[in-house]
């Protein structure tokens, strides 16, 4: 079945470097306090901001870029070394006003527009599971969306990203700010291998607490706090080995 949508043409885009791949999905919520005002913005040439697809509370399907053109929505990011997400990636914005206007839970009708979205761009663009991102996994610490409510093990059930079920947090050891050594080393290793922009130095500094708070995000959302504990680690574990096995 094709897919239905709306066009209201953003004029904030460009073209895409030549010949450079298309392989990252990026969602996002709006994080403002209406859909409309989300959509105003993004088609307003002085915010200089835009996605390509746009999906509204009750599953209203928008484009406003088309997918050959490269769309204004990651800011400053990176992902496995790569720093122009823009250049290679498809962004979705999500209405949601987001942390600071009254966060809340994804609309079932939305979420199911989500999924038949993200399933027609995946049938046209050879993206591979594991980058079908949130905001917050490029820009640590600088994006929250599109959160811990986002339901990202719907999404990997019809097919789309990459997920297994969290571990579950039980009582024990863990490691935060101020941690260093090599357990440290260790983790910093793995959410590089993974595709996290993160330092390699050995301390639990400020930018790793972003990230560990980013993973926790998108892939153990019953806590959020930035604290590598045993459900944290594990998760992580079980990502590189299914990431590996396929």
């Amino acid at each position: 079945m094709s897919l239905t949508f709306d066009v209201r043409e953003s004029p904030n885009h460009d073209a895409r470097p030549p010949g450079g791949p298309v392989d990252i999905l990026l969602l996002h919520y709006t994080g403002m306090r209406t859909g409309e005002a989300a959509l105003q913005r993004l088609c307003d040439p002085d915010a200089k901001v835009s996605s390509h697809w746009f999906v509204h509370e009750g599953g209203e399907i928008v484009r406003l870029v088309d997918e050959d053109r490269r769309a204004w929505h990651a800011g400053v990011s990176c992902w496995a070394g790569e720093t122009d997400i823009n250049a290679r990636s498809i962004g979705i914005e999500i209405v949601n006003p987001g942390h600071q206007f009254g966060y809340r839970d994804f609309p079932e009708a939305q979420i199911d527009a989500v999924i038949a979205l993200c399933g027609d761009i995946l049938s046209r663009h050879a993206i591979p599971a594991e980058r079908v991102l949130a905001h917050s996994d490029v820009a640590p610490g600088r994006k929250q969306d599109p959160g811990e409510r986002f339901p990202w093990h719907r999404l990997h059930a019809a097919g789309i990203g990459h997920w297994v079920p969290p571990t579950p947090i039980v009582a024990g050891s863990v490691m935060g700010a101020g941690d260093r050594g090599e357990g440290v080393s260790a983790l910093q290793r793995d959410l590089a291998r993974y595709g996290y922009g993160i330092g390699q130095g050995g301390d639990y500094d400020p930018q790793m607490v972003d990230v560990v708070t980013a993973f926790q995000r998108h892939f153990r959302p019953e806590r959020v706090d930035g604290i590598t504990d045993f459900s944290t680690r594990d998760t992580l574990d079980r990502l590189l080995i299914a990431r590996s096995s396929r």
